[in-house]
């Protein structure tokens, strides 16, 4: 992943931050609304989630060191950590203040201009969210995904908002207003548990999607027959990078030079179909029975050499 790419829709995600803060504080001013209250608040998190992402996206372009061999793509699920940590903080406090108003109800005023300055602020993140998605997918960033994920969140909490003070225009029921509000929080807390199942997911080394290992799949495929063979794959992903390793089994009477040429192609045809793939292969000898022991994740003592 380009860093600098990355970095440039971090900055774009603050810019938007900041930019509906100042719409929704301003509607809420005017106002009055607790929905629209909750709305801001939301947005200052996507504030902070934007600045966390920055450091998350810049930080795992790190290249591999000596103490970092697999280098640092895993930063970037501190990213989708914190920010789903800091929506359900968000969804207390909206509930905390919904309740309140829900017991002592107040007017609303200038409804008009408040709406006007919440559906801009909602075309806004609208507009960075889509961007960011689709930057997102093409990089491989699960923390440009989750940014992107909770502003699209963030277009439909505003829509209920404004739905919510729209039905109070209508209707003069003042308790609208806070119901609604406590409906957002609701979707919050939803939505920051998901981001943090999809971070816990990443740092306990879930394995590739299903598309990813059928398209591994049908390399193998490719070269499988009665001499050549493969066993033993796992995958896992980590941040933006895929890791992915196999053993090759091919006949003894094979040279080094042979197995090592079959490897090499086996794995740069992966990389090709996959990229910011590390392919690891293990070459093993057919005809030895402890070729085919050798598939669990961790090997038994009988099965080392001075054992058998």
């Amino acid at each position: 992943m380009s860093r600098q790419t990355a970095r440039s829709y971090a900055f774009l995600s603050i810019a938007a931050a900041i930019v509906t803060i100042a719409l929704k504080f301003g509607g809420y001013r005017l106002t009055g609304s607790v929905g629209l209250l909750s709305d801001a608040i939301e947005s200052i998190v996507n504030l902070v989630a934007a600045v966390v992402a920055l450091w998350a996206v810049t930080y795992a372009a790190k290249p591999a060191d000596a103490e970092h061999a697999f280098g640092y793509s895993k930063a970037e699920y501190f990213s989708s950590g914190a920010e789903g940590a800091l929506i359900v903080v968000a969804a207390i406090i909206i509930a905390f203040e919904s309740w309140g108003r829900l017991l002592h109800p107040e007017p609303l005023t200038q409804l008009g201009l408040g709406l006007a300055l919440s559906l801009l602020a909602t075309a806004v993140n609208g507009f960075v969210a889509f961007v960011l998605l689709k930057a997102g997918r093409r990089l491989r960033s699960i923390t440009l995904r989750a940014d992107a994920n909770h502003l699209f969140t963030d277009v439909w909490t505003s829509g209920g908002v404004v739905l919510g003070i729209f039905l109070v225009k209508v209707t003069g029921w003042l308790i609208l207003d806070p119901l609604v509000a406590i409906l957002v929080a609701a979707n919050i807390v939803w939505t920051g548990f998901r981001l943090l199942r999809e971070t816990a997911s990443g740092l306990l080394d879930a394995g590739l999607p299903k598309e990813e290992i059928d398209a591994i799949l049908l390399i193998l495929n490719e070269y499988e027959r009665q001499d050549i063979q493969f066993h033993a794959l796992r995958t896992r992903i980590a941040g933006t990078r895929r890791f992915v390793s196999f053993h090759v089994l091919v006949p003894g009477s094979w040279t080094v030079r042979q197995g090592h040429d079959l490897c090499e192609t086996i794995e740069l045809a992966i990389i090709q179909a996959l990229p910011l793939t590390s392919v690891t292969t293990h070459l093993e000898p057919m005809d030895d029975p402890a070729s085919w022991e050798d598939q669990e994740l961790e090997r038994t003592s009988n099965q080392l050499p001075g054992n058998r």
